[in-house]
């Protein structure tokens, strides 16, 4: 069995923030705020799939940006459900629990 992605790679966020400190916590903000518009987004089953294919994507975008590599990966497998529509509703549990767990740490 493969070990789960980390969390978050605090050190690929340093690299992407510069080191700024200050500019590290505000994107880590701004990346709450996503995950706190997106994730009910995804869960509306009413939603066309590739509507929330889409969200799925930009999430999974903006955790490779700041290190969150499970909310990531959560993501991708989410976006390729949605895509190719196996399950017909795909569950979101692993994203939430991912996004919840990192969120925990900021």
């Amino acid at each position: 069995m493969t070990e789960p992605e980390p969390l978050l790679d605090r050190d690929h966020l340093t690299r992407q923030t510069f080191g700024d400190a200050d500019l590290a916590a505000e994107v880590l903000v701004l990346f709450r705020l996503q995950c706190d518009r997106l994730l009910p987004a995804l869960a509306e089953a009413g939603r066309p799939a590739a509507e929330r294919a889409d969200l799925a994507h930009t999430l999974k975008g903006a955790a490779l940006g700041i290190g969150a590599r499970r909310v990531a990966a959560a993501a991708a497998a989410l976006e390729e459900a949605l895509r190719t529509n196996v399950p017909a509703e795909p569950p979101l549990a692993d994203l939430a629990d991912a996004v919840a767990a990192t969120l925990a740490l900021l």
